[in-house]
């Protein structure tokens, strides 16, 4: 089959992409549950980072960040904020390739989501052990499930033929994952794949997503990075966020709430707010490639149908 290279999109909790590579259905190469036992322990880097994580989750929790609920009891918006936050967060990038490195610079962008089903499929790293794999398939599915009704758009988890891949390794997987990015998805950058091996410690999960170079800006593939070392709620908090925005919301933005698309890290998992944002994603009325201008008086109709009236 002749690949055609795709085009490449980042973003995260510390960071998010998405990038250039080209896609065919891939086959399921999770490695397979009779390597487990054969696995080595991790490193002292990967145990490392485990305490470290351990440690921020406990700090964020006690500074009553991370927070599980709405947040509408204490950031209520209207249907002007919506709107304002989904051209900051949707149409525009946190992140650009500069060098051969990514480098965070906030530039305006095209609208961009799948058309497509969108089928996420798991994969783990020797690491993780069979009830940590149940946990993670149980989360996911449960996420995708509410993904697809916020959405209108088919988004389901499959045990193989994926196109969204979500990965799940600790630092030792992570640093020689680029051959399995590779095989998920053909032809994906080396700038990508460098990208993901060298994620630092700072960068607590990512998200690329790839989307045919000179087509129409729909994405046909995406690939999740979720450290293994994370404790639970920050291994919640990384799924939520960036399967979120592989579904086409790239950026952060420092002044919305409630949100997961803040550094500020104040909330965990999606909220009220950012499930209408992915419902605005995927309205009908709006169409791949439109640009801030273009697309920002249908986004407010469309925002102050959903909270009843303009405000």
């Amino acid at each position: 089959m002749m690949r055609r290279p795709l085009t490449f999109l980042l973003t995260g909790a510390a960071a998010l992409m998405l990038g250039a590579c080209v896609m065919t259905p891939a086959p399921d190469v999770s490695p397979r549950p009779e390597t487990r036992a054969e696995a080595p322990g991790p490193s002292a880097e990967s145990a490392a980072f485990a305490r470290y994580y351990r440690g921020v989750e406990a700090r964020l929790v006690s500074d009553g960040l991370l927070r599980t609920d709405d947040g509408l009891t204490d950031a209520p918006f209207t249907a002007a904020t919506l709107a304002e936050n989904f051209e900051r967060i949707a149409l525009y990038d946190e992140y650009t390739l500069s060098g051969g490195r990514f480098i965070q610079r906030q530039t305006p962008a095209r609208l961009r989501r799948w058309e497509e089903p969108v089928r996420i499929q798991a994969h783990f790293g020797p690491s993780v052990d069979a009830t940590q794999r149940a946990e993670d398939r149980s989360i996911l599915g449960t996420y995708a499930a509410r993904l697809g009704r916020v959405t209108g758009h088919p988004v389901t988890t499959v045990s193989s033929g994926g196109n969204f891949h979500v990965l799940y390794l600790n630092r030792d997987e992570q640093m020689t994952a680029g051959a399995l990015v590779r095989r998920l998805v053909p032809g994906v950058g080396p700038e990508t794949l460098a990208e993901i091996e060298a994620l630092p410690r700072s960068t607590f999960c990512s998200v690329y997503a790839f989307s045919q170079t000179g087509g129409r800006p729909v994405y046909v593939a995406a690939v999740a990075i979720i450290r293994h070392e994370h404790p639970s709620l920050l291994r919640r908090s990384c799924v939520h966020e960036e399967v979120a925005q592989g579904l086409g919301l790239p950026n952060d933005s420092p002044t919305a709430r409630p949100t997961i698309f803040n550094d500020d890290e104040e909330f965990a998992l999606l909220t009220r707010h950012d499930e209408l944002l992915l419902r605005i994603l995927y309205d009908p009325r709006l169409q791949p490639g439109l640009e801030p201008a273009e697309a920002r008086a249908p986004v407010r109709r469309i925002a102050e149908e959903l909270l009843g009236g303009p405000s």
